[in-house]
């Protein structure tokens, strides 16, 4: 690394700015996050077979305890990376151990009549299986006999593999149970925007940055993610109502839907025989997205806040204890309580305060400039930024009930980043003047400023090394400043790719192959028109029958106005072609794994008509890549 892209350090204005940030003074997090420690990983480095780092814990012992803050992060979201630091296996209370700190999620061990109920087995294999070993180290060998998913992320499944085995479900030996629409939101998710929402997962939790105090630090819900490829296996029993108890292997369950809060299928479960009610990912350390910057479906902050009041009133006056899949639980009826409250309270303000000051005529950045977190807020450690962020989840609510679009006719065409590039350099009299004014807003420490000029600048021209440094550096400078986690580790990537360029091509581009699996073939079809390239299917209009000789369905799909349409149940009797293919043979070719002519040729499809009309979609289909430009054209 040369000496012009190193991390620089904190300037005096990012020295001010930290220096006057509030901190929690809650000396009980810290009791909390250690009550019930059993053990550490032997190594605290979990790698895959290959030997390749999945996870490592040492990376962050630069977040001891103690030692204070750094002039390059925010020191309250230095207090929460100590924090989220401490692993291990914890007794939670007596029947219930979580592993915490190998993942950005944890999972918890319930002692049941003949072995163990997991709850969210993790991102990977890899992180499962130590979890798993370390419990078993400790308190000795039992059986998976139950998994319960809590929602339809990947880091609260994707390590099932690590637990359990599909041979071990099919035989009945483990059931898997999960909210309503699990499987559904699982590869929804994964599907229609996977490519572009893998690529903005990196500057949301930051994986290619270094661990360190002007590097990594944290993601909001744990320290890292691991890196390694999910696995999944489909859900047994599904949860349709909340009310609903089960008795799995003796241990008694009361459930409770909470769909559209942090998940679009999610639910907090209660353990009468234990008082100690788990609230999924619905309640955490800290105040979470109501749209990751990411990208997802915008949450309903509302109904969110609703979910948490009715947990209350259905399990409040007894519980003792209540743990989350994320960070660490809390003990005592009181203490309990007194978490809801403010969890509940948090996403109603937010909700509230938002649409209150929009009725007013406010659009989304006046929203998001005008509201300050109260003091009520601000003393807890657990309803501060560190993961989502007040600026952005009240954009986020405005975009729930009024869009984007903030009525003023001026925004509603505007021109796209490189033409309002070309325009602003123009107006403020070429490439000099512009970088003039950023250097004097960097200068005086308005870095927003600088980064908003710096943007059209890098946009008219991304070959202006003067430009891409010093914006480099203002985004560093914010990201040193930020609360937020997710904030902190977008501004550094920016900065990261500025200086060093996009980061080079991995995989084969297709997100989740191994999730993709569980694709429907509506899903399968939603996938493939989200590839056709209209640009070269003008005047084409074909129609396809299609057989699924495993599942016995039969679809069509049509080519039709540059749009591909398809129908269940149905046969045009005018089809070109007809094609009969296992589900399976599909996935493979959606997933990029293979192509239709190589299918053809190996014989796993039966074709009836002409087959050639098939190329008028197959050939006419677009390949995503997973390393497009963000911080310049």
């Amino acid at each position: 690394m040369s000496k012009s892209h190193s991390p620089k350090p904190a300037t005096v204005h990012t020295k001010n700015h930290n220096a006057a940030v509030s901190v929690p003074q809650d000396a009980g997090d810290f009791e909390r996050v250690k009550r019930g420690f059993i053990a550490a990983h032997n190594t605290g480095h979990i790698t895959d077979a290959s030997g390749r780092t999945v996870i490592n814990v040492n990376d962050y012992e630069f977040l001891e305890v103690g030692k204070p803050a750094p002039d390059t992060v925010n020191p309250s979201l230095w207090r929460h990376a100590q924090l989220n630091h401490h692993h291990g296996l914890f007794e939670v209370m007596e029947g219930v151990w979580q592993v915490r700190g190998y993942d950005i999620s944890n999972i918890t061990f319930i002692k049941g009549t003949k072995g163990w109920v997991v709850i969210d087995p993790l991102t990977t294999e890899q992180t499962a299986r130590d979890s798993y070993e370390l419990i078993t180290q400790h308190l000795g060998h039992r059986p998976v006999t139950a998994v319960i998913y809590t929602h339809s992320h990947t880091d609260h499944f994707g390590g099932v593999l690590g637990v359990t085995s599909q041979e071990q479900v099919d035989a009945g030996e483990c059931v898997v149970i999960a909210p309503e629409h699990f499987l559904t939101e699982v590869v929804g998710e994964n599907v229609i925007a996977g490519p572009a929402m893998g690529r903005r997962a990196l500057y949301q939790f930051g994986p290619l940055l270094h661990a360190g105090v002007d590097g990594h630090v944290d993601c909001g819900l744990g320290n890292s993610i691991p890196m390694g490829a999910p696995g999944l296996i489909a859900p047994t029993h599904d949860i349709t109502r909340t009310g609903e108890e089960m008795v799995v292997d003796g241990v008694r369950v009361v459930f409770q839907l909470t769909p559209e809060t942090e998940a679009p299928a999610e639910m907090n479960f209660y353990f009468p025989d234990f008082k100690a009610l788990c609230m999924a990912e619905n309640c955490n350390h800290t105040m979470h997205n109501l749209i990751p910057i990411r990208g997802a479906l915008v949450r309903n902050a509302l109904n969110w806040s609703k979910y948490i009041n009715q947990a209350m009133t259905m399990f409040g006056d007894q519980t003792e204890v209540m743990f989350t899949s994320h960070n660490w639980p809390r003990w005592g009826k009181e203490d309990v309580k007194g978490f809801l409250t403010n969890q509940r309270d948090l996403y109603k303000w937010m909700h509230d305060q938002t649409m209150r000051l929009a009725n007013h005529g406010f659009v989304a950045t006046e929203i998001a400039e005008a509201l300050k977190m109260p003091e009520e807020f601000l003393v807890n450690e657990h309803t501060r930024g560190y993961y989502g962020d007040l600026i952005h989840n009240s954009k986020a609510v405005y975009q729930r009930y009024l869009s984007w679009y903030d009525a003023n006719p001026a925004n509603l065409h505007k021109h796209p980043p490189v033409a309002a590039g070309q325009r602003y350099v123009e107006l403020a009299g070429g490439p000099d003047a512009l970088l003039a004014s950023a250097q004097k807003a960097f200068d005086n420490g308005d870095y927003r400023w600088a980064s908003e000029l710096l943007n059209h600048l890098i946009f008219a021209d991304p070959t202006n090394q003067a430009a891409r440094d010093l914006q480099a550096d203002s985004f560093e400078q914010m990201g040193y400043q930020s609360e937020s986690s997710t904030f902190r580790n977008s501004y550094l990537n920016g900065a990261r790719e500025l200086r060093f360029g996009a980061p080079p091509l991995s995989g084969g581009g297709v997100r989740g192959r191994g999730l993709l699996r569980a694709m429907t073939i509506e899903q399968l079809f939603d996938t493939i028109a989200v590839r056709l390239k209209q640009e070269d299917v003008g005047g084409l209009s074909t129609s396809v029958n299609w057989t699924f000789t495993d599942i016995n369905e039969k679809w069509n799909l049509a080519l039709s106005n540059r749009t591909l349409v398809h129908t269940q149940g149905v046969h045009d009797p005018n089809a070109a072609v007809t094609v009969s293919v296992k589900r399976t043979t599909l996935i493979s070719i959606v997933t990029q794994e293979s192509t239709f002519i190589e299918q053809i040729q190996e014989g796993n499809v039966g074709l009836e008509g002409d087959a050639m009309k098939l190329q008028d979609i197959f050939g006419n289909l677009d390949t995503f890549t997973p390393n497009f430009n963000i911080v310049e054209p």
